[in-house]
């Protein structure tokens, strides 16, 4: 029998009465890429309802997969043709109908149960003293040095729900009292915790239960539509919550341990040093053994009401009891369920939402027992999974902090030889060795006074020597991470410098100790192919002291994410601006078959005449404009800019954005204009501002930028306000221009990376020769691979920028383009779909103006 499933003509989730079309379309091919099992690339523009787009559809895929399982079963039981089989068949599926009813109930009564202990807990929280949970003292040793000796086995010191809560395990342990159970989840990543948190409202918003909020709602994502709840009355009992989820985060959002989070410590190794303390120097957050109740209610906590980071937080403070592992606790029974269906666990969805990192690296998705087979995994922000990929798969190691772990190995072994079994013993002779070999090398290097230097792991290998060479890293890094000597060695380093005078040479408790980061570089190592590289490169230390910095790269972002692509059922990339789509495809899934990759690229939702976007490639006295890096330095250059810039100002109403390609470029022309008296005419104009260098203090510069805008119709003069950006830094993405804040977005220039860089080259000389060897053939007169790639990487940060302008139906701006290098064929295909037809290339500057003018009129500006 055939059970594949129809694609919807309609999606009775959605909130809103009438979804646009591209919406609908959108959705369509969500959830026919997920029925399919299919990677697709989604580029769905600011406005147009992405998110809720892609929770609409996965979960309405998910309930009517959940139907399509139940039907299955049904329809094999349905099979028995003997007679009398009747009456057996229907008493068999009343009764496992009602199991299942009663299994659910009692679920749900859990979880109404949790909510009112968490109302209850928030009513007392301020005036409760909360106590430290006492834990029994265990015997110490006589010998204060046996807490340094390596494991017998792996984790022996480690108590039995540490090791379940880290590694995500549940055999031999209490754990396993009650049985979870296992269904397809949806695991939706962001780049940030931030951005995460931007979920939650929009699940909110779908049909999926009474949790809504009590409120008019009205939305731009359809026109004249709106939904009204009514809030309960008083002695009205708050809705059964139909909506679990979980937010999984990193200790650093979730500790709740005061003494962990002071600035001097790592959180993660202050975490760790406290799980493998006894008695009451373990921490008070984390139920101790013989109490999984507590943690066990925590978990229904979490799961009887959508919750975000912060929410974790706060929870987990109110019942003492730590978010971190509890919401790792919770992963198995998160799910999402519709209103009106039938109380069968087959028609509950799961919903799980993390951070990229957490879901990329092997080791964390381990750590975290999530598994993938079959799972459909959603990433949003895709736009940044390709740096995120190369960025996780980069490790550094400095030539001073490699000797102190040698130092500090040396001496670990030097005091405990005799009381190390054999095993422990050889393996750390081999890290020894393997370490003087890198050791040396690194000091030869840097006596060869050479700048910078790009060698392949193998060379690495050869340069080491045969002794080094022989070693097997493999069995050395499984030795480092089954056995945690790191922190074995740095505890005791930290305890024989306890008398060390000079504060600066004392070892600092709670850092990340040494060996980790030997560790992490060994793995690199030990996990490198023709895809890695190793760059070599001298810096220097805070205290001013010339040092090697050896730093491996992969320079192919797709085998990290391989494993993802062939667990999963289905993966979906999706972001606002993903084009130039081919360079994803080609960057990442290049190995699968083509008929497995899909794609689709929203339009806007915005009417054709709200958004403008010109191509300016020459200047008022008919000069061609080409900002390249050697005319970014030429003060008459910068000069005519800076007057094409005040034409515009004196144009374009309220906010203007101006993106320059670089930092030095900006600055350069900053400081020209200031001595021309340029910014003084711009200030004549709009309020000017600059893009911060100090992330701390974006926030402050953008509140300011807002406030002289709401003001400009109160004063006659400055009309609205200028504030002068870098595409690829603070302001380049995440940030909100909405309306008046952004009437029109200047790109300057181009933002090509800087070809000085010997990693870049190697990139590009790699993506050369991987496109030989695949066979690949370019029509005569094309970029190869290596100038694709040098545009694309260029193309898809200006593309963020252009992003900042048009962010819902009725926002309207113009997109001025400040570069006669735009108008090129291979660029304007680069540009995002969603402007489509809408771009001009001006032939002149003065029709440039007059289309700017013309625009600003027809909205009644002018």
């Amino acid at each position: 029998m055939d059970l594949s499933l129809p694609t919807p003509s309609d999606f009775p989730a959605f909130p809103f009465a009438t979804p646009y079309p591209i919406q609908v379309q959108l959705m369509q091919h969500l959830y026919s890429s997920i029925e399919n099992k299919k990677v697709t690339i989604v580029e769905s523009p600011t406005g147009t309802g992405k998110t809720l787009s892609l929770l609409c559809a996965s979960l309405t895929w998910l309930t009517d997969e959940r139907n399509r399982a139940k039907k299955g079963i049904l329809d094999a039981l349905g099979t028995e043709t003997e007679a009398g089989r009747d009456w057996v068949l229907a008493q068999t599926r009343t009764r496992r109908a009602r199991e299942l009813e009663d299994e659910e109930r009692d679920y749900e009564t859990r979880l109404q149960e949790a909510r009112k202990r968490e109302q209850a807990m928030k009513k007392r929280a301020h005036g409760r003293v909360t106590k430290r949970p006492k834990v029994a003292e265990d015997q110490q040793s006589d010998d204060p040095d046996d807490a340094f000796l390596p494991d017998t086995a792996p984790e022996d010191n480690i108590s039995p729900e540490v090791r379940v809560m880290e590694k995500g395990i549940t055999k031999n342990s209490f754990f396993d009292q009650e049985e979870e159970p296992t269904c397809t989840k949806i695991y939706y990543a962001s780049r940030t915790h931030s951005q995460l948190s931007q979920i939650l409202p929009e699940l909110r918003r779908l049909k999926l239960s009474p949790m809504n909020e009590s409120s008019d709602r009205t939305s731009d994502c359809a026109p004249g539509t709106s939904r009204k709840r009514s809030a309960p009355e008083d002695n009205e009992e708050t809705p059964v919550a139909y909506t679990r989820t979980v937010a999984l985060a990193s200790r650093k959002q979730l500790c709740i341990n005061d003494k962990v989070r002071t600035k001097n410590k790592d959180i993660d190794e202050g975490c760790r040093e406290l799980l493998e303390e006894k008695g009451d120097k373990r921490c008070q957050y984390l139920p101790p053994l013989g109490e999984e109740e507590r943690m066990l209610d925590f978990r229904d906590q979490i799961l009887s009401a959508p919750k975000d980071i912060e929410d974790l937080a706060s929870v987990g403070r109110l019942a003492n009891t730590c978010p971190y592992f509890g919401s790792r606790r919770a992963i198995p029974q998160a799910e999402v369920r519709f209103l009106n269906l039938p109380t069968d666990p087959l028609n509950s969805m799961q919903l799980v939402t993390l951070p990229y990192n957490l879901l990329i690296q092997k080791t964390a998705r381990e750590a975290l027992g999530i598994d993938l087979t079959n799972q459909v995994v959603i990433v949003d922000e895709a736009h940044n999974l390709i740096p995120t990929l190369l960025s996780l798969s980069t490790c550094r190691l400095s030539s001073s902090l490699l000797a102190l772990s040698l130092s500090q190995v040396s001496v670990y072994v030097n005091k405990f030889r005799a009381r190390l079994s054999g095993h422990n013993l050889v393996r750390l002779k081999w890290l020894i060795l393997y370490l003087e070999a890198l050791k040396k090398f690194a000091e030869d290097w840097q006596l060869k006074k050479a700048k910078e230097q790009v060698i392949t792991v193998a060379e690495l290998q050869e340069k080491l020597g045969r002794q080094a060479a022989s070693i097997n890293l493999l069995e050395v890094e499984r030795y480092l991470r089954d056995s945690k000597i790191a922190r074995k060695i740095a505890g005791y380093a930290i305890k024989e410098a306890e008398n060390e005078t000079d504060p600066k040479l004392r070892p600092r408790r709670g850092a990340v100790p040494p060996l980790h980061t030997v560790e992490a570089f060994l793995l690199s190592l030990t996990a490198a192919n023709e895809d890695g590289r190793l760059t070599l490169s001298l810096s220097r230390t805070t205290s001013g002291k010339e040092e090697v910095e050896m730093k491996y790269q992969l320079l192919n972002p797709a085998p990290p994410f391989l494993e993802v692509i062939e667990s999963a059922r289905s993966v979906i990339l999706a972001g606002g601006t993903m084009s130039p789509i081919p360079d994803v495809i080609n960057q990442l899934f290049s190995y699968l078959p083509s008929d497995r990759i899909t794609s689709f690229s929203c339009g806007h939702i915005i009417p054709e005449n709200n958004l403008q976007a010109v191509v300016v490639g020459k200047s008022p006295r008919g000069g061609e404009l080409e900002f390249k890096a050697d005319k970014q330095k030429d003060e008459g250059v910068i000069a005519e800019l800076g007057q094409i810039l005040l034409n515009f100002a004196a144009l374009i109403p309220k906010g203007m954005v101006v993106f320059f390609p670089s930092y030095s470029f900006l600055n350069t022309a900053k400081a020209v204009w200031q001595k021309s008296g340029a910014i003084a005419r711009f200030e004549a104009k709009k309020k000017v501002f600059f893009e911060p260098e100090q992330a701390s203090q974006v926030e402050q510069i953008l509140q300011e930028y807002a406030s002289v805008i709401q003001q400009s119709d109160l004063t006659d003069k400055p009309k609205g306000a200028l504030l002068f950006a870098v595409i690829g830094a603070k302001l380049s993405e995440g940030i909100n221009f909405a309306d008046d804040l952004a009437r029109a977005v200047v790109v300057v220039g181009l933002p090509f990376a800087n070809l000085g860089s010997a990693e870049l080259r190697e990139r590009m000389k790699y993506v050369n020769q991987l496109e030989k060897q695949r066979g690949s053939q370019r029509p005569a007169g094309q970029k190869d691979a290596a100038g694709e790639l040098y545009e694309n990487m260029c193309m898809n940060a200006v593309n963020q920028s252009i992003g900042r302008a048009i962010r819902h139906q009725n926002d309207w701006a113009s997109l001025i383009l400040l570069d006669k290098r735009y108008g090129s064929p291979s660029i304007r295909k680069k540009l995002p779909q969603w402007i489509g037809g809408r771009l001009l290339v001006s032939d002149g500057f003065g029709k440039a103006i007059r289309e700017l003018a013309l625009f600003y009129k027809n909205k009644k500006i002018l």
